[in-house]
């Protein structure tokens, strides 16, 4: 045998090799990868059955606005007590039954302990907004409830009126968030109707204005954070 014969033999068994080792590496990188992509399916599963098994069976349950049974279809009677003024206040549960019970769970509960109030309206519009605990109005108990309830056929709120804030033309879009009418106000209605009014303020509401409400915005403005804001104490409910 020539050595030319002999360098081609060897050259033709080394590119046989290495043909039999790609194949190789092939089989083995498709039985890893499908190994891999079966793991990763399995773990999708397997979370997504822990993570549904949290939610609904376990301690992580969403919350959701409390049965409208809880306001007993009757008037209440409480004080919500801020840091320099305190408002006596009757709920309606027989006008908005499910406002109130929400309102009465979620003071009960505590939610509204510290929580300051984050916005003052001045012009045309005379409301202070409450009941977020971002302090940024976007904040709220982790569910939402509607419909509209109570809401005034002729747009206007009296001086007194406690109303539950929602986003606009979303009726089901209550939380904890309300706003406390300290001058009749005319607020246009929407797609989803007015604004639910769940009770009114039966005394305080001159010291509250005197306290909060006089001072006007941190920035002058007509709709903002009030210059001097009103912390919440507590609320009680009887």
């Amino acid at each position: 045998m020539s050595a030319a014969e002999k360098i081609r033999r060897s050259q033709l068994r080394r590119f046989e090799a290495r043909q039999v080792l790609h194949a190789h590496v092939a089989t083995r990188r498709k039985r890893d990868q499908l190994v891999w992509s079966s793991a990763a399916l399995v773990a999708i599963v397997v979370s997504s059955l822990a993570l549904w098994g949290y939610t609904t069976i376990g301690p992580g349950t969403p919350p959701s606005a409390p049965d409208a049974s809880l306001s007993e279809n009757r008037q209440w009677v409480g004080e919500m007590v801020f840091d320099a003024a305190s408002l006596d206040i009757t709920l309606e549960g027989d006008l908005a039954p499910k406002a109130v019970a929400n309102f009465i769970s979620l003071a009960e509960e505590g939610f509204y302990e510290g929580l300051d109030c984050h916005r003052l309206t001045t012009d045309g519009l005379y409301v202070m907004q409450c009941g977020d605990p971002l302090g940024v109005g976007l904040g709220g108990p982790g569910y939402f409830f509607g419909p509209v309830e109570n809401d005034p056929s002729d747009r206007t709120y009296p001086a007194g009126a406690i109303a539950m804030a929602r986003g606009a033309g979303d009726g089901s879009s209550m939380g904890s968030q309300f706003f406390v009418v300290y001058e009749e106000s005319i607020i246009p209605s929407d797609a989803a109707g007015g604004y639910t009014i769940m009770g009114h303020i039966t005394s305080g509401l001159e010291d509250f204005i005197n306290a909060y409400v006089l001072d006007g915005t941190i920035d002058d403005s007509t709709d903002g954070p009030p210059a001097t804001v009103p912390t919440l104490e507590s609320i009680t409910i009887r």
